[in-house]
């Protein structure tokens, strides 16, 4: 599994969209259907985060993550 998540794709994942995600999952309500799918898509967005890796972004063929340049170790 190769990165495909950048630094700020990733802090924006884990610091912005999560929480907003969990404050918006606790306006609707936690036990809706709404507010659980709220709180997984959170769920989500942190463990992409902190792995750097994300699923979707193969088959649309995104990559965020800046690759080492040739000679650098």
């Amino acid at each position: 599994m190769k990165k495909n998540l950048g630094t700020t794709d990733r802090w924006l994942r884990g610091a912005v969209v999560a929480p907003v995600l969990v404050v918006l999952a606790l306006v609707v309500g936690t036990s809706s259907v709404l507010g659980v799918v709220l709180l997984v898509l959170a769920a989500v967005m942190v463990a992409t985060a902190v792995v750097g890796f994300c699923p979707l972004y193969l088959p649309l063929h995104l990559d965020s993550h800046r690759k080492p340049r040739a000679g650098r170790a």
